[in-house]
């Protein structure tokens, strides 16, 4: 006989034992039972909008048996080979990514996530060039191995600082932050100006690629001022860099364009794809090589492998995920609704105190939420203790069925692609009630300055100290 097994128990199970990821385990999960459109619903029926699309990769919504087809479809007729053998789908899926991708990129080497994409990329990179430094950004992310964690400028990085030599840090193209330089186009001139300099001071000759997310994702969501991707590609031909584009987060009709490049027209000499490719229903990513890298490659040993490497039950499920982008107008849609999105975020913008900007493009967007508007100082850091207000935040969006990242100061807002307007304005109702606990700790009310502007740096208590 069967027993059924509660959300509790299950939850109990789970954490004795399995690990859970970033934090320490002292952890409070939800237990999910199932997921249709952009819901996700709990073992005990509340039903929760998922507004982050889990990661900014559920871009098709939840529980699309389109894809479940394909995938037994394939799975019935062979699962896995060696990656020296070939299948049709990995031909199928090849030529397809070759169609969407920017004009000049027709090759591609499949992989099982952003991260080991991002690591290729890497490798791909110096072993084009026979150079070995890496250009990043501060507030960037490219995954969780080793290498492009230490690549990374997200505070993730720390535990494996030294992971990765010859990183060189730049400063991101982050508009909000600069507010002393008020037209955009003077600001992205700036910011070019500056990293000529650094290439400069760095020396074109040891560097071998510039690698950017075209529009930073889990950082704060940065959208670069318009031409400074183009003005990136020009810097990097000049100097004889590679640009590599990482496009996990901001792929597939995130950004209302299948590329966030394709917005300013532009091709990198390396593209990352994962997340999007599949929509999260399996683990699947991509390192995409422009014409003259995958010529660079053709005599030589590539220095990249994965024995899971173009595994023919992913591939099918990205093909079958990209044909329905197509198909259901979703690329489209993402930049129709993005747009009916960030009007409802700029309305609480005007209402709410603690909400300093609001940046988006496409359904791939954000508010930065800060203590005080003229100093635009940050409500919560981005790694470390926060106030009150932000654990009153989430569990006020949880209560109410919202699932809604908050990530340091950045409230996330990425819907799945098939939203509607209905649904972005419940959620847009929700979130002016939530924000609205969140005003309380902002100098406008008279709140002080929350600890992480106060308190003095520490030293880190050494391992073992008590």
């Amino acid at each position: 006989m069967s027993v059924t097994i509660d959300a509790a128990g299950i939850v109990e199970r789970a954490k004795a034992y399995t690990v859970f990821e970033w934090g320490d385990q002292r952890v409070d999960p939800l237990c999910i039972e199932r997921g249709e459109g952009v819901y996700l619903y709990g073992r005990d029926g509340t039903r929760y909008m998922d507004f982050n699309s889990i990661a900014m990769c559920v871009n098709i919504g939840h529980g699309d048996q389109r894809v479940t087809a394909a995938v037994a479809e394939q799975m019935a007729k062979v699962a896995f080979v060696s990656p020296f053998m070939v299948t049709e789908i990995r031909a199928e899926v090849g030529e397809m990514l070759a169609r969407l991708t920017p004009p000049g990129m027709t090759k591609a080497f499949f992989t099982l996530a952003g991260a080991d994409a991002n690591e290729a990329a890497i490798r791909t990179a110096r072993l084009v060039t026979g150079k070995r430094k890496i250009l990043t950004r501060y507030r960037s992310y490219h995954g969780s191995s080793t290498g492009v964690l230490a690549a990374s400028g997200d505070p993730r990085r720390y535990p494996v600082e030294g992971g990765m030599g010859d990183i060189v840090r730049i400063p991101d193209p982050y508009h909000y932050r600069f507010p002393w330089i008020e037209d955009a186009s003077e600001f992205r001139d700036f910011h070019l100006a500056q990293l000529e300099q650094i290439i400069e001071l760095e020396g074109a000759h040891t560097i071998a690629a510039i690698m950017v997310e075209p529009v930073t994702g889990s950082n704060g969501l940065i959208v670069p001022p318009a031409g400074w991707l183009a003005g990136l590609r020009a810097l990097c031909d000049h100097h004889g860099i590679l640009l590599i584009c990482d496009e996990v987060m901001s792929g597939f009709g995130r950004t209302g364009r299948w590329f966030a490049v394709d917005h300013e027209g532009v091709t990198p000499d390396i593209m990352t794809v994962a997340k999007g490719i599949t929509s999260g229903y399996l683990p699947v990513g991509a390192c995409v090589l422009s014409d003259a890298v995958a010529a660079a490659i053709d005599d030589v040993p590539f220095g990249s492998g994965l024995t899971y490497q173009a595994h023919a039950v992913g591939l099918a499920a990205a093909k079958c995920v990209m044909g329905i982008y197509e198909s259901d107008g979703l690329i489209e849609h993402s930049a129709k609704m993005g747009a009916y999105l960030v009007d409802g975020l700029r309305a609480l913008q005007d209402r709410h105190p603690c909400v300093g900007d609001v940046r988006g493009v496409g359904l791939f967007s954000v508010m930065e939420l800060v203590h005080d508007r003229d100093t635009r100082a940050e409500l919560f850091p981005i790694a470390g203790p926060t106030g009150p207000a932000a654990g009153e935040l989430r569990a006020l969006l949880t209560s109410k069925g919202l699932l809604a990242n908050l990530r340091g100061s950045f409230l996330f807002a990425n819907p799945p692609l098939i939203v509607t307007t209905d649904q972005l304005d419940w959620a847009l109702g929700v979130l002016d009630e939530g924000l609205s606990i969140v005003d309380a700790a902002t100098s406008s009310a008279g709140a002080p300055a929350p600890p992480h502007l106060t308190r003095p740096a520490t030293a880190v208590r050494p391992w073992g100290a008590r």
